[in-house]
């Protein structure tokens, strides 16, 4: 079934590059590739702009693996409203993934994030963090896995298409509450291979501050969803929409704060972050939150932002096309519609770029040639795309 699979991604970036017209089996089971169009950088940008594929409600994107962990072409990409695509990203054809978990899209709420196991080469696993409705008018943040298996095409000539098979939930945000925001829900692999997984407030605020409480927190946990070192990580986060280690293994967390005081945070167990008690924001009723993170027993963030960025995402990068960026971290802005750069030093951070992107960035992600992947938030017209940078000139 690997090889199959295997044979069958390439087949589809084969196709992909193929000039004839697509048969009418093609037209209804794939969608097709926008034509790529390049733009020139912008005036202190030290990158170009090419658009790769244009999607609905983006929300996140992994690159698949082969055997020893080298990343593809080949990349999956979510869709806030229910939808799972396999995508090449050399050509920016894409086709559908069937099997996704039903997700309840509300608001903030609805497919999440997307994540390959370390050993996907072997196991084919893929995992799904997404919205589970509740009883009385409830939600909560899920966590799932199941295995990216190449079905039969459709009709001769047409390309294989693509399902989640076996579906196994290991994670239920508890409790589950009314509301339709702050679910967090982003996953990272530790080098080890256990998973660190983002749950937000819901914007319940105080739970943050409850240990009996999903809510607010930062959980260490088995690629089988076992917890690890107790009920939770970390505590007092509000809505942490990005989480990625650092080479040297350092654990970083990038996250909203109320309004205005988002945040950067270096990831330490057993430490109280302070949300709702302490934050360099203040409530959107204008009622002040103390600043005073250290002398009242909280973790003070690494960097905050003020006006806010609403950081969506976070990359730590690690490839060779742009040296000198290896190491750093490079956070989407939501609401600050930028690329920030974050210079990282060990346990230090300093801001070293800010570019404007002229649009919501809800991830950032890297590809196998050290090319950095935007994807926009697709909230207005001629937005969601997926953008590839490289270095100027």
């Amino acid at each position: 079934m690997r090889s199959y699979l295997l044979q069958s991604l390439a087949l589809l970036a084969l196709a992909a590059c193929g000039s004839s017209e697509p048969s009418s089996a093609q037209t209804n089971n794939q969608a097709q590739a926008p034509a790529q169009t390049q733009s020139q950088p912008a005036s202190g940008r030290p990158f170009a702009v090419t658009e790769v594929a244009t999607f609905g409600t983006p929300w996140a994107m992994d690159f698949l693996r082969e055997s020893g962990g080298r990343m593809t072409n080949m990349a999956l990409v979510t869709e806030k409203d229910g939808n799972l695509w396999v995508l090449d990203v050399s050509t920016g054809q894409k086709q559908p993934v069937s099997g996704v978990p039903t997700v309840h899209v509300a608001g903030q709420g609805g497919l999440g994030d997307v994540v390959v196991h370390p050993d996907f080469a072997g196991n084919q696993r893929v995992y799904l963090s997404f919205v589970e409705s509740g009883p009385d008018k409830t939600s909560g943040a899920a966590i799932g896995y199941g295995r990216l298996v190449a079905t039969s095409a459709a009709a001769p000539g047409a390309p294989a298409g693509y399902s989640l098979q076996d579906f196994k939930m290991i994670w239920r945000q508890a409790p589950k509450v009314t509301g339709n925001g702050h679910f967090a829900h982003r996953i990272a692999f530790a080098p080890d291979g256990t998973m660190f997984v983002t749950s937000g407030d819901r914007q319940k605020m105080q739970p943050a501050q409850d240990r009996n409480s999903d809510l607010g927190k930062i959980i260490h946990m088995s690629a089988e969803g076992e917890r690890i070192g107790g009920g939770f990580h970390t505590m007092g986060h509000r809505n942490s929409l990005g989480i990625a280690f650092a080479p040297d293994g350092r654990l970083w967390s990038s996250e909203m704060g109320p309004k205005h005081g988002d945040e950067l945070n270096l990831i330490v167990q057993g430490r109280n972050y302070g949300w709702p008690e302490a934050s360099y924001g203040s409530h959107y009723g204008e009622e002040d939150i103390p600043d005073e993170h250290r002398p009242r027993g909280f973790e003070e963030p690494k960097l905050w932002w003020s006006p806010a960025i609403s950081p969506g995402s976070l990359l730590i990068y690690t490839g060779d096309m742009f040296p000198q960026w290896q190491g750093d971290a490079l956070i989407g802005g939501l609401s600050g519609q930028n690329l920030v750069h974050v210079d990282i030093e060990g346990d230090r951070a300093r801001k070293a770029g800010d570019w404007d992107m002229k649009a919501r960035i809800r991830a950032v992600d890297q590809g196998p040639d050290g090319a950095v992947y935007l994807l926009e938030d697709g909230r207005s017209p001629g937005q969601g795309r997926l953008l590839k940078l490289t270095p100027a000139g």
